[in-house]
């Protein structure tokens, strides 16, 4: 029997759950214990956003495939030899398929919940991996002082150290060059959405129209306007866990984006048979779906033109990096800059936004003054 994945669209205590991921044989014989782990992991709320679950049921899936295609059993955790069946897993993704060390990391983040789940539902004796101490490097903190781990946890014995290289981002003479690659206008824009503010691919593809407007026509006279990005006002916006944030931008790139708006978008409205809530519309005049996957396509395609390689979210490292330059060059600002730049972000934790400082202590002076304002001089001798 082969293994095949697919999934199935469940209904639990009034619950709708699309696409859930299931396993099966070829027999359509149901892969029990797999899909068991599935409902009990996903249902409980472990993973908030559902569009992670594919990924969960692929990470399965591969596994499983991997020990069919070596004749091994998944409940074998006492086969009497030095690797364990996970272990041997870990160095077939890293070796023979050469994934990444954090895509590794991943799937066998879920493959190892899994077995912790099947060791107390009884189907194994024990887990095939232990626990070891590493060393772990923290940001220095108020109390670190008091820290009593030494700077040591303990961590799963086959996970692969992890190993997160700094975020790359794009040069103001790359940011150009790319842009004078984009001949398409509605490209043009989306990437300039993108450097001014940092926003994620799917917020970028729901990007609402009734977010723009003519600053001109306002009453108030600052140099940067504020937009609320709220996927429960009705205008479509997406958010990351649909949390609702402020953002800031510049008056002169809103009215860029009023001026597309109102001259250039039209072109591709007329082709929807309704109106369309999104700002961005693809060549058939509907929104980009599958949360803007396309702009990863249109990105890195005219990437190739500029003769740079880049994708929708370098432009948002590099949005991060150079605003983080630009305020602590600027203190009269009287902004903090690194919270400023978590809020603009939208990160949870400020501990995530601490990689661009990290970045922007190792770039010295290969930093740029001024971002907004080059970028601002771009979009006006467009």
């Amino acid at each position: 029997m082969e293994l095949v994945k697919a999934t199935k669209d469940l209904v639990i205590a009034g619950q709708p759950y699309p696409g859930f991921p299931i396993l099966l044989w070829d027999s359509m014989e149901s892969c029990a214990p797999a899909n068991q782990f599935f409902r009990h992991y996903l249902l409980r709320g472990a993973i908030g956003s559902k569009r992670s679950w594919p990924s969960i049921g692929r990470a399965l899936y591969d596994f499983f495939s991997f020990l069919q295609a070596h004749e091994l059993d998944w409940r074998d955790v006492d086969r009497g030899e030095a690797k364990s069946l996970v272990a041997a897993y870990r160095d077939y993704c890293l070796m023979t398929c050469e994934l990444a060390r954090n895509t590794t990391r991943q799937r066998l983040t879920y493959i190892c919940k899994f077995y912790e789940y099947a060791l107390k539902e009884g189907w194994v004796k024990r887990l095939p991996f232990a626990f070891e101490e590493r060393t772990v490097w923290r940001e220095t903190a108020l109390l670190a002082h008091i820290d009593a781990s030494g700077g040591k946890t303990m961590a799963n014995d086959v996970m692969p150290r992890k190993h997160k290289p700094l975020p790359k981002f794009l040069s103001m003479a790359e940011i150009k060059s790319l842009l004078a690659a984009a001949e398409n206008p509605h490209h043009r824009m989306m990437m300039g959405l993108a450097l001014h503010t940092g926003l994620r691919r799917e917020e970028i593809a729901a990007f609402p129209l009734a977010y723009v407007f003519d600053p001109d026509n306002a009453r108030r006279t600052e140099r940067n306007v504020r937009i609320r990005l709220d996927p429960l006002d009705g205008s479509g916006m997406m958010t990351k866990g649909s949390k609702p944030r402020e953002i800031y931008v510049s008056r002169k790139f809103m009215a860029e984006l009023n001026r597309y708006a109102t001259k250039v978008r039209g072109e591709r409205a007329s082709l929807s048979k309704i109106p369309q809530k999104a700002l961005f519309l693809n060549q058939s005049g509907e929104p980009y779906g599958d949360d803007g996957k396309s702009l990863n396509r249109i990105i890195s395609q005219t990437g190739k033109v500029a003769g740079i390689k880049v994708h929708t979210h370098m432009l948002r490292h590099t949005y991060a990096t150079h605003t983080l330059v630009s305020l602590q060059r600027n203190p009269a600002s009287g902004l903090e800059p690194l919270v400023f730049v978590q809020r603009q972000l939208g990160h949870s934790s400020i501990q995530t936004t601490m990689v661009y400082l990290h970045l922007v202590n190792e770039m010295a002076d290969e930093a740029v003054l001024a971002y907004d304002d080059e970028l601002n001089a771009l979009a006006g001798a467009a």
